[in-house]
């Protein structure tokens, strides 16, 4: 055995060939056992394997991408700015999840912002020449071209989201409408007479949904939406603190909140704080996501986690499976909806 580590010492790392010759085989037999090929019988796959141990043969990953049309790498595409990467939770989870899900993989991850309709056309190019097996796509807009690209380029894809409730895209999201209910029901239930709710942006389901939910709680209870207790934002801190300002405005009466992300809510937390109103004494207050936010407010907030690191997990099983089986395109397309559950805190 030492004589055989000594094989090619000084000469770089064993070639195809050089496995080849000491299996006693041709070049393409070699390559045919390396890529699994069904085509080779079990001597020829045998000495092949054992040439293979004594030489110490690494094969070449980019020739066998090649070789199998493949790229060995998948893109994780989130089409927002970095202030909102590096700012909202659910982004990290979510890549957590993913990295987490592919350590065990051959897959590289490739992180992609798209922030200008420059960078969008880049990336459509870029996924057009099949430079990725797969892409996961984050924070879906209704309007978003991306995903019937990836459609029309037989791309394996999975959304995380989706953009309406007939998605075609194969997708892995929450169960949305009843955690946002399941979030007012449980302020309506603790007494609170007027609950208003901070929308995410109405362009994207998820917002939607959580909306409906806000809708369903308050029917349920004997009562009647009213408009002024609806304000629109956009997932972000700011926009919680815009909304919040106009809610107290048109219903200084209102004693209870439900905002739709835990980032919005601790905006809103900010000027309910800056009005003099106590949460939970004056205003309840629930948020969505059940992040470090929520935890780290004072008081702790009251949020509906859904499982966000599970949910990039989840992405990636559903992508192998697409990308092992994407030929097959009259199956039903995969479409995973993740429990929620409701964790009462102090805010509450």
């Amino acid at each position: 055995m030492a004589g055989t580590r000594r094989h090619g010492a000084g000469r770089g790392r064993p070639t195809l060939e050089e496995v080849a010759a000491r299996a006693g085989v041709g070049r393409g037999t070699v390559s045919r056992v390396i890529n699994g090929s069904p085509r080779v019988s079990d001597r020829t796959r045998t000495a092949v394997e054992q040439a293979v141990a004594e030489l110490g043969y690494v094969p070449n990953r980019v020739a066998r991408a090649l070789a199998a049309n493949r790229a060995d790498a998948v893109a994780l595409v989130i089409p927002e700015p970095e202030t909102r990467l590096f700012a909202e939770p659910y982004f990290s989870d979510i890549i957590r999840g993913v990295g987490a899900e592919l350590a065990d993989t051959d897959l590289q991850l490739l992180l992609t912002l798209i922030r200008t309709p420059k960078e969008r056309q880049r990336l459509a190019d870029y996924l057009s020449a099949h430079r990725v097996d797969g892409v996961l796509l984050v924070s879906v807009h209704a309007d978003d071209p991306l995903p019937d690209l990836l459609e029309q380029i037989e791309m394996p894809a999975v959304l995380s989201g989706r953009r309406s409730a007939h998605e075609s895209v194969p997708y892995v999201d929450s169960d949305n409408t009843g955690g946002a209910q399941s979030a007012v029901e449980h302020l309506i239930g603790r007494g609170r007479e007027t609950v208003a709710t901070i929308t995410g942006p109405l362009d994207m389901y998820v917002a939607q949904c959580r909306l409906k939910g806000y809708h369903a709680a308050v029917r349920a209870a004997g009562r009647e939406v009213a408009a002024e207790l609806v304000a629109s934002a956009d997932f972000t801190e700011e926009g919680g603190r815009r909304a919040m300002r106009q809610l107290l405005s048109q219903r200084p009466d209102l004693d209870g909140v439900f905002a739709a992300s835990d980032v919005m809510a601790a905006g809103a937390r900010q000027v309910l704080r800056e009005n003099g109103r106590r949460v939970p004494d004056d205003v309840a207050l629930v948020g969505f996501e059940d992040s470090a936010v929520a935890r780290h407010m004072d008081p702790p907030l009251t949020s509906v986690r859904q499982a966000t690191e599970e949910m990039g997990r989840a992405m990636v099983r559903v992508l192998l499976e697409e990308i092992a089986g994407r030929s097959d395109r009259t199956a039903k397309r995969p479409q995973m909806v993740l429990p929620t559950q409701l964790v009462r805190r102090q805010s509450s």
